[in-house]
């Protein structure tokens, strides 16, 4: 009998979507299964626990996500770099990165009194205040490392290998779920430390990525081809080139993610049983949103890579193909939302330390359950078609049209609902979901409109004319 002859690749297929998205899913997962644990312990701690450490965590990551998208676009580089063969100049590109990332984490620091004085006039609870503003000062004093971490890692993941990355964030979010117990609730010779507990959990575990990552960076394997250890310092061109591409995605991600802290924050106004079911159904939320993210990761990594060869055809097959896989997999778990409310909020609910039972979360929790699958089916749209324009380096559409949409849009409509119309979180959650809608399809229509095709993220020659030129005097600048 002969053999099966084993099927074509296909460039940019859905076989090489998932290749390259599936490490990236379950990174993303194991970071989910951290936090969704990190929200079971603390919500199992105290109700006022749970309370504070949503808005909080948001806020966090609002102050420290453009820093890291800067940083992190550098992958681009590497992926659009490792297409066109210019290995060398994956390492400079890198190693920028990782400059940028060192160079942000004191000007986080310095943005602690800001976000402690904002959670100040956010009119939560003096309970609930309190806790926030521990959580909160606690994880931006190890903010960097999100930075650091995602700068390194472009370079493993620009060049499709996302295995590695997987493995070692993973490693990380696995030691941080066995830190939050110990030290939330007080195992092992750990004192209790309820809320500050967790934070402490995560900022020693966010070490631990960034420190093995840049172990392997500097192995012989990687000098050898990249030139990993005589590229590792400032390159006046390569730097600011990052920063011209760059700083628009890190603008985009820190308004974008400032107008959805602004959402939280107004909804901390409502009543307790209504913060409590939308901040459980956020939470619910990450089993969604972290493996769509994954699969953005991977279409940027395959445009860009695709980009660099000058193969334009592929890259749009790509970024499909990975749309498509992230449609059905919100479907899907979507799906679960509606169907099994009960279930995921019993998971949040301790009848012996929460103070609003099961029953009173659940009227409004459920309506929230329903309204999750289509936000997130949106959000496939603005989490992996984004990603794809920013591989090839459309970010300034990103930037103008994610910012306009957020402020002119979702903001102003939340502050009418919470402050004029005294509308129910349920108005505020369709209202969400509302603007989500719009941004997928605007981002869907400029996917289609080609231009990103045309961009010259490395500035390179003409292809009619070798590119070599260039990419040496990036090297020895």
């Amino acid at each position: 009998m002969n053999a099966k002859t084993p099927a074509p690749f296909v460039p940019g297929g859905y076989r090489e979507v998932f290749r390259v998205a599936w490490p990236l899913i379950i990174s993303m997962g194991s970071f989910t299964l951290m936090t969704f644990a990190d929200r079971i312990f603390l919500a199992r701690f105290s109700t006022t626990a749970i309370q504070a450490a949503v808005p909080s965590g948001i806020m966090v990551f609002c102050f420290c996500c453009g820093f890291m998208a800067l940083a992190s676009y550098s992958s681009v580089f590497v992926s659009q770099y490792f297409g066109a063969k210019d290995y060398p100049l994956c390492s400079v590109a890198t190693a920028q990165g990782v400059l940028l990332a060192l160079a942000t984490w004191p000007i986080l620091i310095l943005m602690i009194p800001l976000g402690r004085w904002l959670l100040a006039v956010s009119g939560h609870a003096p309970e609930v205040l309190e806790l926030e503003l521990v959580y909160f000062t606690i994880l931006m004093l190890g903010s960097g490392t999100t930075a650091l971490g995602a700068a390194i890692a472009g370079f493993f993941t620009g060049r499709g290998d996302t295995r590695t990355t997987m493995i070692t964030n993973v490693i990380g979010n696995g030691l941080n779920i066995v830190l939050d117990y110990a030290m939330i609730f007080g195992k092992w010779g750990f004192p209790q430390m309820g809320i500050a507990g967790a934070a402490l959990a995560t900022v020693i575990a966010g070490f631990v990525s960034p420190l093995i990552l840049l172990a392997l960076y500097f192995n012989k394997r990687f000098v050898a081809v990249f030139q990993t250890r005589s590229t590792f310092r400032y390159n006046h061109r390569m730097f600011w080139r990052i920063v011209r591409f760059g700083f628009p995605s890190g603008v985009h991600l820190a308004l974008d993610i400032a107008s959805f802290t602004l959402f939280v924050v107004l909804t901390g106004r409502l009543d307790p049983a209504g913060l409590a079911a939308s901040n459980i159904a956020l939470s619910i939320n990450t089993l969604a949103f972290m493996p769509l993210i994954g699969l953005g990761i991977a279409a940027s990594i395959l445009v860009g890579q695709y980009i660099g060869r000058r193969e334009p055809e592929h890259a749009e097959r790509a970024a499909w193909n990975a749309w498509q896989i992230g449609m059905l997999y919100m479907l899907l778990t979507g799906i679960t939302f509606v169907l099994f409310p009960q279930f995921y909020y019993s998971l949040f609910v301790n009848r012996e330390t929460s103070g609003i039972p099961l029953s009173d979360l659940l009227p409004v929790g459920r309506i929230l359950l329903l309204i999750l699958p289509l936000w997130g089916i949106m959000d496939a749209s603005n989490l992996i078609i984004g990603h794809a324009l920013k591989g090839a380096g459309d970010t300034d559409f990103v930037m103008y049209y994610s910012v306009t949409m957020a402020w002119l849009l979702l903001v102003p409509g939340q502050l009418l609902i919470v402050n004029v119309l005294k509308g129910s979180i349920i108005w505020c959650w369709l209202w969400t979901a509302f603007y989500i809608a719009v941004l997928g399809l605007g981002y869907i229509l400029r996917f289609r409109r080609d231009r990103w095709k045309s961009i010259d993220l490395m500035g390179r020659q003409p292809p009619t004319e070798p590119a070599r030129g260039a990419a040496e005097a990036l090297v020895v600048d």
